[in-house]
């Protein structure tokens, strides 16, 4: 059936390569980082049936992802992620190799898997890692306390065991670290000003409350069984 794949930004350079720009089934389009509406809404409508591949970062793939909640496509579209960043937290969380050449036939070759997407309530999705800190206030995993008082973070990423998502709260006190971990579907916080990076991108301002929780549909990722 053939893919689209969109290279985000200056880092995605290896899309030329022969492992993905020489294929025949490819289509192959060059997008900012972080591409928005205008770059990928027109594309992703003549998908006709063939899955979508992003590569990039992090922050590029929930880019692109969002564009496909909008446009009420997560169920009907494959999406296959090719990394280009040694840190991403998605790669990590599901598996999927920084190799550009084992990530590209992953991304190309490889059945979905139904994995976890978390939205904000400011209207973003977080693919990998959210993180939230120092932090001062109370913030919930669904129904429990997960924090009272004042931490350095809380980190919420998509729950490898598929419950939804996974907070982690990291204290820090005489020179010792101690972290609490909890998963649920949604994590509540209410704050004094606090900074939030989603998938490494500063939150544009600070914010005093925000909720992250699991969407009703997930992310068909190419991934296969690993």
């Amino acid at each position: 059936m053939g893919a689209l794949v969109l290279a985000c930004g200056k880092d995605a350079g290896h899309a030329q390569s022969p492992a993905l720009a020489d294929r025949d089934e490819v289509e192959l389009h060059r997008v900012p980082a972080r591409p928005g509406k205008d770059d990928v809404d027109h594309l992703v409508k003549g998908l006709d049936g063939r899955r979508l591949v992003v590569v990039g970062d992090d922050a590029d793939l929930a880019a692109v992802t969002l564009r496909l909640l909008r446009k009420e496509l997560l169920k009907d579209v494959t999406v296959g992620f090719v990394p280009t960043a040694a840190d991403s937290t998605v790669a990590s969380l599901w598996d999927l190799p920084l190799d550009a050449g084992r990530a590209v036939d992953i991304a190309l070759t490889s059945d979905p898997d139904p994995v976890p997407l978390i939205r904000d309530d400011s209207g973003g999705v977080l693919v990998g890692r959210g993180v939230i800190g120092p932090v001062r206030g109370m913030a919930y995993c669904d129904e429990t306390v997960v924090l009272r008082g004042q931490a350095s973070r809380i980190t919420v990423s998509p729950d490898p065991d598929r419950a939804g998502l996974l907070v982690q709260v990291t204290k820090r006190a005489l020179m010792v670290k101690h972290t609490t971990a909890a998963q649920g579907r949604a994590c509540q916080i209410g704050c004094v000003p606090a900074i939030v990076r989603l998938d490494g991108v500063p939150h544009p301002r600070p914010v005093t409350k925000w909720t992250w929780y699991r969407n009703s549909d997930d992310l068909r990722l190419a991934r296969g069984l690993l």
